[in-house]
């Protein structure tokens, strides 16, 4: 049975379509650069002074040091968490020789953009020794403290469930599609 041809110009469009890695750096790159910006721009101008509030207290743009991860979840193993995002980094790298699916690039892309944003922090920002803290900055009241490179590692994940609750491949075909092939080849 054939893919609708709308689901197909959504999921890729099947094997003998273009690779999506120039999207997947594309969307990175964009994710990394407005990551990095925004906490160039924050640590000059907010860092060491009173937050500021955007909507009332419920959110406001708070600069703060954070060596954990998420919520600030293990801050004695900074160390373990610079490796995660590196093998994520990698991960993405060798997954890229197989994508010919735009949602799959743009969340990979997502998640490779916000991992390396705050694997730039871990690398260069204090105390050095692949054990640098992240700038957080994005405070939401009863919540977390997060970054841009958090928003986008969150909207890439979110993006990969969507795409794996679809049946949508990195190679822009369909699993129910591969999983018939594979039955009638038996």
């Amino acid at each position: 049975m054939s893919e609708p041809s709308g689901a197909a110009a959504i999921s890729g469009g099947g094997q003998g379509g273009k690779r999506r890695v120039p999207l997947l750096l594309a969307v990175a790159g964009l994710s990394y650069l407005i990551d990095l910006g925004s906490k160039l721009a924050v640590v000059a101008g907010l860092e060491n002074r009173p937050a500021v509030q955007v909507i009332g207290s419920w959110l406001e743009l708070r600069v703060m040091r954070n060596p954990g991860a998420a919520f600030s979840i293990g801050e004695a193993t900074t160390f373990v968490f610079t490796l995660i995002a590196a093998s994520v980094v990698v991960a993405i790298a060798r997954l890229a020789r197989k994508l010919y699916s735009t949602p799959w690039a743009i969340a990979l892309g997502l998640l490779l953009g916000g991992a390396l944003g705050n694997l730039t922090d871990r690398l260069f920002r204090s105390p050095g020794g692949l054990q640098g803290a992240v700038v957080d900055f994005i405070s939401v009241r009863g919540f977390s403290v997060m970054n841009l490179a958090d928003w986008a590692i969150f909207c890439g994940g979110t993006l990969i469930v969507f795409c794996t609750l679809r049946g949508w491949e990195l190679d822009g075909g369909r699993a129910e599609a591969g999983a018939a092939r594979s039955a009638g080849a038996v």
